[in-house]
């Protein structure tokens, strides 16, 4: 009685990749955004004008904001980390935050405004267009004297 050994069948090859790298897939999405420094955010949260809703999104993992600090919570600051970001955000989403509007403004802070970059892009794709992300992520916002909480010694 002979046993046969399965046959081997060979991976399909891999996709062609769709960018040169994880600068160019940076520097793509970037395109679309108008990136602001963490000042103008600011701005934009304490100025409302009543007509726009403004939030700030903290995209970074619970492990980060206890090491690095928070932003100060009397701001419009709301935390969702970036593997739900697109659920939470997604006005026809069954997950979705009672804030999720294609209206909303949505400025997205991240560590050092890398992920932030990539996760604003994410949300223009689903149609809120008034997403972008803060250049230089929490990092920029709190050498900048931003208001902080609970940053590391």
């Amino acid at each position: 009685m002979s046993t046969l050994a399965p046959a081997l069948v060979p991976a399909p090859a891999p996709a062609p990749a769709r960018y040169d790298g994880v600068d160019a897939l940076l520097a793509d999405a970037r395109s679309r955004l108008d990136r602001i420094s963490p000042r103008a955010a600011f701005q934009e949260l304490v100025v409302r004008d009543g007509e726009h809703a403004v939030l700030l999104v903290d995209i970074r993992p619970a492990a980060q904001r206890a090491a690095e600090g928070e932003v100060a919570d009397w701001l419009p600051v709301l935390v969702v980390e970036r593997n739900v970001l697109e659920w939470r955000f997604d006005p026809r989403s069954d997950a979705r935050l009672p804030e999720a509007s294609y209206d909303l403004r949505v400025l997205v802070l991240c560590q050092e405004g890398y992920t932030s970059s990539l996760a604003a892009d994410a949300l223009h794709s689903l149609g809120i267009h008034g997403a972008t992300d803060v250049v230089g992520g929490f990092a920029a916002w709190r050498a900048a004297g931003m208001p902080v909480a609970g940053v590391a010694a």
